[in-house]
Order: structure tokens, then C-alpha cells, then sequence
């Protein structure tokens, strides 16, 4: 009980990559110009999803919702770190901590659920298009994001709740670039065996089935376009479906080694570069790999820079003819 008598810590400091001064600046403008563009790209597809009428289908719906997600997901991270690189400012106060962790917690969560349900999007749709129309309607693509982004919200809330109350006592120093749930609870002086215990049942039930539902579906994908008779389609259809299972692959992998392998035996810079790839990667690459290589979403971009030109060509008009 000797913690009692010690002053509670009321801020973190965030190592994150202090330990290279040298490359500060370099790694500011990198992530900057990385935070930027994937803000750019995520906002733009989402724009596209809400305006075209043509893009409101069950998969533009659940790739508009995954936008969403990957918009607050840069925003929870990336401006803290970007600070951090600027100004050599790495504090962050206890609560702010806490309320990141918890933002992130439930981001991922979602995207964990939303992954799957796009791949079984696909599945349907390839493996079984005749009756895509019966099983992906509107009605069942609402209730699978709603129960994702629930799911998440119920998820994080109790990992937060339980956080929260937590006594930090001891050393502050976080060596992450966020406030992650592992390096956080092993700074505390509170008995955190039961809360350990169950939020890694939480994360369990919130990876590894929508992984397995993953795997599942792209290997039914894989198989189907095995039978394609055509070369070309094959190569086209495996171009895609290899980009998606790569990324999902990626994302899925270094969250399990992160938060179900807790204690292994990994060095914790490693952590800190697998822990990029589903902080800053993801939200960078999906854009990419989901939307703006469709032929559905080209066209509604090809449309929106048509009509935005035709609007500002004719207001200058306009305005000239006012003169």
C-alpha cells in the first residue's frame, strides 16, 4: 500500500522516435505529408459515396463508413506525433492519454468488424452474384455498420471506464508514439490482473473472428477466380483481390502480434514500427486499395472536377457579364 502515500501522475511524456533528433524534421515532413494525403484521399471518397447516386450501393456503403473511420483514425494519432516532431513538446496530460487510447480502441474495433463485412461483401459477390441482391441489401449493410461501430463504442467504453481508474504513480514515460493500451497499464501501480485479463478477452473477440471471417471469404474468392476461364480476367480479378488480402493481412497480423501477444518476446522499437502499420498505413493505403482504383469511383471523380469546372467557368462568366 506504500503507492498511496506517492503523488499521482497527472501527465505522460510520449517517447515516441525521440531517440533520433537528427531526424526530426525529416520524419515531421513525412508524416505530414503522409497525414495529409491520407485526410485528402479518405474525404474525398467519402464525398464521392455521398453525392453520387451511382455509389450508393452495399459496398460503396461499407467503403463511405470505412472512410469515415480512417478520417478519425489519422486524427487521433498523427497531429499529436506531428506536435511532438515540431515543437520537442512530448507531454500529454493523463486524461488526453486516456481519451486517446479509448478513441483508438474503438476505432480499431470497428475496422476490425467493417474488414470483415466488406470481404463478405465480396464473397457474396463474386462467389454467389445471383444472390447478392437477396443478402447485401440495404437494410442488412445499416445493421452490420451500426453493429460496428456499437460494438466498438461498447468495446472501448469498458476498456476506458476501467483505465480510468487507474493509479499511475510511478515512472511516466511512455515509450510509444500514442498512448497504447500495453505501455500504459504497466506504468500503473493498481492491481490490473482481472482488467488485463478481460480486455484481452475483448480484443480476442474482436480480431481474431472477423480475421477468420476474412481469410475465409478471400480464400472462397481465391478459389472461384481459379475456375475463370479466362486468363485475363483471372489476372485482373487476383491484381485486386491480392491488394485487398495483402493490406487486410498486414492490418490483421500486426495487431494480433501487438495486443494478443503481449509478452513476447518482441523488441519494443519493432512494436513501435508494426504499430505503423495499423496507425498510419492503413488509413494512407485504403483509399487506395478499396476506392480509387474502381472504375465506379473514376467516374464519379471524373464527374465531380467536370461539374466543379463547369460551375467555376460559369460563375467567372456571370460575374464578367455583371461588369
Amino acid at each position: 500500500m506504500a503507492w498511496r502515500n506517492q503523488t499521482a501522475i497527472t501527465e505522460f511524456i510520449l517517447l515516441g522516435f525521440g531517440d533520433l533528433p537528427q531526424l526530426q524534421i525529416l520524419l515531421f515532413l513525412l508524416f505530414l505529408v503522409i497525414y495529409i494525403v491520407a485526410m485528402a484521399g479518405n474525404i474525398l471518397i467519402l464525398a464521392l459515396v455521398v453525392a453520387d447516386q451511382h455509389l450508393h450501393t452495399p459496398m460503396y456503403f461499407l467503403l463511405g463508413n470505412l472512410s469515415c473511420l480512417e478520417t478519425c483514425y489519422a486524427s487521433t494519432i498523427l497531429p499529436k506525433m506531428l506536435a511532438g516532431f515540431l515543437t520537442g513538446d512530448r507531454t500529454i496530460s493523463a486524461p488526453s492519454c486516456i481519451a486517446q487510447l479509448d478513441f483508438f480502441g474503438f476505432l480499431v474495433a470497428v475496422e476490425c468488424c467493417l474488414l470483415s463485412a466488406m470481404s463478405y461483401d465480396r464473397y457474396i459477390a463474386i462467389c454467389k452474384p445471383l444472390h447478392y441482391s437477396a443478402h447485401m441489401n440495404s437494410r442488412f449493410c445499416f445493421r452490420v455498420a451500426a453493429g460496428s461501430w456499437v460494438s466498438g463504442f461498447v468495446a472501448s467504453t469498458i476498456t476506458a471506464c476501467w483505465i480510468s481508474q487507474m493509479l499511475f504513480c510511478g515512472p511516466n514515460e511512455i515509450d510509444h508514439f500514442f498512448c497504447d493500451y500495453t505501455p500504459l497499464v504497466k506504468l500503473s501501480c493498481s492491481d490490473t490482473s482481472l482488467m488485463v485479463l478481460v480486455i484481452f478477452l475483448l480484443s480476442s473477440t474482436l480480431t481474431l473472428p472477423p480475421f477468420l471471417l476474412t481469410l475465409a471469404s478471400y480464400a472462397c474468392i481465391i478459389t472461384t477466380i481459379l475456375r475463370i476461364p479466362s486468363t485475363t480476367g483471372r489476372h485482373k480479378a487476383f491484381s485486386t483481390c491480392s491488394s485487398h488480402l495483402i493490406v487486410v493481412t498486414l492490418y490483421y497480423g500486426t495487431l494480433i502480434i501487438a495486443y494478443l501477444l503481449p509478452d513476447a518476446n518482441i523488441p519494443r522499437d519493432l512494436h513501435k514500427v508494426l504499430a505503423l502499420f495499423y496507425t498510419v498505413l492503413t488509413p494512407l493505403v485504403n483509399p487506395l486499395i478499396y476506392s480509387l482504383r474502381n472504375k465506379e469511383v473514376k467516374e464519379a471523380l471524373r464527374k465531380a472536377v467536370h461539374e466543379t469546372v463547369n460551375f467555376i467557368t460559369s460563375s467567372k462568366l456571370r460575374h464578367m457579364e455583371s461588369l
